[in-house]
């Protein structure tokens, strides 16, 4: 009998150290579960974070490009607007010159005129078919401060 009892209890200690290594396994088994369902956790946390960075990236490379062609486009704008004003100006400048140059014309052709009056007067005393032959002396006088005028740029109206 007492070898029965030893196999016995060599039987029930074989089992309590199977279901120890069991347990123990197990243990193992689950903490292994955990911590691969942690890292797969981490991992995904991380992939979603990259994600949102990504994103955030583009979205900002997006409104940067946008905000540049908008700036880019007013540069445009503005520089329409400055060669328009300039145009304007130019072509203000322009016709202001116009009129001053038909002012000059008129001018020099009233200068003109007046000075074939005077020498056609100059002559006709000079040959007495004046007006006034008495007063020679007085026409000749007014002719030449007539030129003298024209000259000077002042004019002569006979009025």
């Amino acid at each position: 009998m007492a070898s029965h009892d030893q196999s016995y209890r060599a039987g029930e200690t074989k089992g309590r150290a199977e279901e120890k290594t069991d347990q123990t396994m197990g243990t193992m088994r689950e903490k292994a579960e955990a911590a691969k369902d942690k890292t797969s956790e981490k991992s995904q946390q991380a992939k979603d974070k990259t994600s949102e960075t990504t994103q955030a990236a583009k979205e900002k490379t997006s409104s940067t490009a946008q905000s540049a062609k908008e700036k880019a486009a007013e540069a445009a704008e503005t520089g329409k607007q400055k060669a328009a004003e300039a145009a304007q100006a130019a072509r203000e400048k322009a016709q202001a010159g116009k009129e001053k140059t038909g002012g000059v014309l008129q001018k020099t052709g009233e200068q003109v005129k007046q000075m074939a009056q005077g020498a056609a007067d100059a002559v006709k005393h000079t040959l007495g078919m004046g007006k006034d032959n008495n007063n020679s002396n007085a026409v000749e006088d007014d002719t030449l401060n007539k030129q003298q005028q024209q000259q000077q740029g002042q004019g002569y109206n006979k009025d």
